[in-house]
């Protein structure tokens, strides 16, 4: 696998590439053009001056988060064949730039919904919350005033201002939207870009809904192992994978996230590991990645993932805002430097005991058939 962090690009992100290339065992960034809308075709020359700045500090873009998709593709109206046209021609000035994982999301209206940016821990960090009791007190078009004064001054992805201005809109192009016709609308999609995802080695990530149940009465698709493997099967084609987030899965506490991880071998592109605190069913927080600071068992995630063979990009995932520190909710750089330290300290104890392992079995193998030789030559 390989560490990276997220980052949203100069004059979107308070943490900078010289910061990130700090981190021990971080090679790569996964970022975007965070200043493109959803259906544009993205410049080639952006891309390319993106690229140079990156590789410029003595990192690499590890993978792109994300190419938003238009909520015409979405939601299946008539335009949506010019917006996926467009995401076509995005794709493929990827590839041709030497980029092959592509990190997106299918859901409707909210990318990922959360009622606090800053709950206080006792320990004085503060972090991300959700609370469902909060959401059903709540009307669509008030959620994003809820939660803009902890935002500190960022632009939170998939809650972009000029995008929550229109939020009544949105909401009404999804209103014959079930879950079935969803799914629908997402093998269309697929099956209309997998061709060059396989001219040019692509491979479409999608990341699960956040949480993993209905919002609003929005429909949510991917939210479980059931689901995502029907998403394999329908479009059954290695370019079409998975985001492994254990955040946004673990939301749902009936799913077993090193079980998932073991059945989606060879289709899981790009993980997010995280952790999560639960005071109840419906009312959870973010934790630090340390396993005992939440409810997840880091080390059996870490271990799936390993075991699977999984060799692609790897990020730690909302950090606690800790140290004073003033940034993206979710996004700044000590816990998430923190975590990264940790996932890639887990990741080398399992890795150095499976080899200590496998040295000991052939060993004993080794032995065994020795001992069988010298036993059928003393028969004689």
């Amino acid at each position: 696998m390989e560490m990276t962090l997220r980052w949203y690009g100069s004059g979107y992100d308070t943490v900078t590439l010289e910061q990130i290339r700090q981190i021990p065992g971080v090679s790569g960034v996964i970022t975007t053009l965070y200043g493109t809308r959803p259906g544009e075709a993205w410049p080639e020359a952006d891309i390319h001056r993106l690229i140079r700045e990156v590789e410029a500090s003595g990192l690499h873009v590890a993978g792109i988060e994300s190419v938003n998709v238009h909520d015409a593709i979405k939601a299946g109206l008539p335009q949506r064949d010019q917006y996926i046209e467009n995401y076509i021609t995005t794709l493929e000035r990827l590839g041709k730039a030497g980029i092959h994982m592509v990190c997106y999301n299918f859901m409707p209206v909210f990318d990922w919904t959360r009622t606090e940016l800053a709950r206080r821990r006792p320990d004085g960090s503060t972090v991300l919350a959700y609370t469902q009791a909060a959401v059903d007190a709540l009307v669509p078009e008030r959620m994003f005033e809820s939660i803009l004064g902890d935002m500190n001054g960022t632009v939170m992805p998939g809650w972009e201002p000029e995008r929550m201005a229109g939020i009544k809109a949105l909401f009404e192009i999804y209103r014959d939207v079930d879950e079935e016709k969803l799914f629908e609308n997402l093998k269309y999609f697929l099956e209309c870009i997998m061709p060059v995802c396989d001219q040019y080695d692509i491979h479409m990530a999608i990341h699960p809904d956040d949480p993993a149940w209905s919002v609003f009465g929005l429909p949510r698709i991917i939210v479980n192992k059931k689901n995502i493997l029907r998403m394999m099967k329908m479009v059954d084609n290695p370019h079409n994978g998975v985001t492994f987030c254990s955040g946004s899965y673990g939301t749902n506490l009936e799913n077993d996230l090193p079980d998932m991880i073991r059945a989606l071998k060879g289709r899981i592109h790009f993980a997010h590991v995280r952790n999560l605190k639960f005071h109840s069913q419906d009312d959870f927080e973010e934790a630090a990645h340390l396993s005992s600071d939440g409810d997840f068992d880091m080390y059996e995630i870490m271990k799936a993932l390993y075991e699977i063979g999984f060799d692609g990009p790897i990020r730690p995932d909302h950090g606690r805002m800790i140290w004073g520190e003033k940034a993206m909710p979710g996004y700044g750089l000590y816990d998430r430097a923190l975590g990264a330290a940790y996932l890639n300290g887990l990741w080398e104890a399992i890795d150095k005991t499976h080899r200590k392992t496998g040295i000991k079995e052939n060993g004993d193998r080794m032995a065994s058939q020795s001992a069988v030789k010298v036993g059928g030559e003393d028969k004689k």
